[in-house]
């Protein structure tokens, strides 16, 4: 099977799967996932208020739902063939590319200002957030104001 028909059968039939159990693995720790996350980000604020944490899941989970995990293992995993050759621009951190400002990890720092509170951990470059922005459907996605896509155009 040629590497393009098995990228396509991958991107068809295997990342969905993939992402339906990712997102019903986390469905399934919920109620272990604020301790989970104390230890593996070294946080204890998240045990402290587990209710908080819950809640945010909750919504960290949903917001999964309507694309960014499959994205992760489609795009991110299966690295795009979509990738431009160059994107432009620097974070000015309004929370847009954490799945409009509903990640669980994001932390209001100012008046529409925001940052990743696990944004040092290694585990967080294993994400969509490591890789962000990826290609051109990410920065549209979530309106990104900062990034741009420079198209290369080859001449035949």
């Amino acid at each position: 099977m040629p590497p393009y028909s098995f990228m396509n059968f991958y991107c068809r039939h295997i990342a969905p799967r993939l992402a339906s159990a990712y997102i019903g693995t986390l469905r399934l720790m919920l109620p272990v996932a604020p301790m989970c996350a104390s230890l593996v980000f070294w946080r204890r604020q998240y045990i402290l208020d587990y209710a908080g944490f819950i809640r945010k899941m909750r919504v960290h989970i949903e917001a999964l739902r309507e694309g960014p995990a499959q994205h992760y293992f489609e795009d991110v995993l299966g690295r795009a063939k979509t990738v431009p050759a160059e994107i432009t621009g620097s974070c000015v951190q309004c929370g847009n590319c954490c799945m409009d400002k509903r990640c669980m990890f994001l932390e209001p720092i100012a008046e529409g200002r925001y940052q990743c509170g696990i944004y040092h951990s290694p585990f967080r470059r294993l994400s969509n957030c490591g890789s962000f922005p990826l290609n051109a459907h990410d920065i549209t996605r979530y309106a990104c104001p900062s990034y741009h896509v420079i198209e290369i155009v080859r001449k035949p």
